[in-house]
Order: C-alpha cells, then structure tokens, then sequence
C-alpha cells in the first residue's frame, strides 16, 4: 500500500479576500482528490510576533512548526508586494528553517495586483533553496489577479490548470528523493545505453 501524502499551504496573505489563498484553497482540494491529506496554514490565524532568534519561540510558531515538518508537500503562497513576496509570508518562513524543510518538496504560487510576478517566484525559489528544500519546476504565477479570481472561484481557464497541475504534483512529488549521486547517475545512464 501506498503511504498518504501529506500537503500543506502557507498563505502568506493577510487581505479577507486574499486571491492567494482561493487559488491555494484549490490546488489543495485538487492534492485531496488524489489521496493526501491537506491542511491550509493561514498566516492570520497564527499570533507571531516579527522574528528575533534571541527571544523564546512563542507556542504560535512551534504549532506551525510542527505542521510544516510533518508535511510531505508544502505550497508556499504569496501576494507580490513591491516586486517580492509579503512581510506576513516572509515572518513565518523565518522562523523556519532545515529542520522543517531539508528534502521537503514546495511548491510556488504568487498572486499579483498587476502585471510583474517574476521576481516574487525568484525570490521564494532562493529562499526555499536556503533551507534545502525541492522545488517544483512547475510554478504558479497569477498576473491581474482580480480579473482571473473571482467570488472565490478562478474565472481563468489558463489560470485553473495551472493550480490545478500544482495540487497535481504536490502529491505525485511528495516523496521524492532528492538525492542523486554521480554513482546512481553513471549507473543510470550506463543502463540506459544497453
């Protein structure tokens, strides 16, 4: 028997009608439809103070700690403030760190008020990289966000099939090993070449 995945969202948005969190909201009902169990981290329902590695870790972020290592899969998402991600997304993922990522697949979904998004996917790519984890080649970019989502429904077609092949392999990756050596690498290809 196949174990569970377990895919978790980080919704670094706090705006009430937050297009992040509607298009995390499906990619997550797209992972639970093929078998994984699914939680939604919403950055509001946390009470983090701004992070100081010399304080002691309020119980808020050991909760949300604890849901992140325990996850197989974790989506990152994130408003596009000011060419990167938002303050609310990057205090939560300071207080993260190897412990909760290394080898943990995450993937990317940005959502922006306008037309430029690039720079926010860069920048968590970076920083996912930064605390060891495997990064979906597959991202989520949503330019005029208002046009595309709507009464919490994505209205963009385009739009939609990109979630939706994010929730996709949010689960078909969730347990992949990261790890090649040059040895499994010349003995693949060596294989290959029969």
């Amino acid at each position: 028997m196949t174990a569970t995945p377990t895919v978790v969202t980080l919704a670094g948005s706090m705006r009430d009608g937050s297009y992040t969190r509607v298009a995390l909201r499906h990619a997550l009902a797209v992972a639970a439809d093929r078998g994984a169990e699914t939680e939604l981290l919403d950055v509001r329902e946390y009470d983090l103070p701004v992070f100081d590695p010399d304080a002691d870790e309020p119980s808020a972020a050991t909760d949300l700690k604890r849901a992140i290592r325990g996850a197989d899969t974790v989506l990152w998402g994130s408003p596009v403030y000011h060419g990167s991600y938002s303050a609310a997304f990057r205090n939560v993922h300071d207080y993260c760190g190897w412990d909760e990522y290394e080898d943990t697949t995450v993937g990317l979904l940005v959502a922006a008020g306008g037309g430029s998004f690039g720079s926010t996917l860069d920048h968590m790519r970076v920083t996912a990289r930064g605390v060891h984890a495997w990064v979906l080649p597959h991202q989520v970019g949503i330019r005029n966000a208002g046009d595309k989502i709507r009464d919490g429904e994505i209205v963009d077609e385009d739009i939609a099939d990109r979630v939706r092949t994010l929730g996709e392999q949010a689960v078909e990756y969730a347990f992949i090993d990261p790890v090649v050596t040059a040895e499994q690498a010349d003995a693949e290809g060596a294989a290959g070449d029969d």
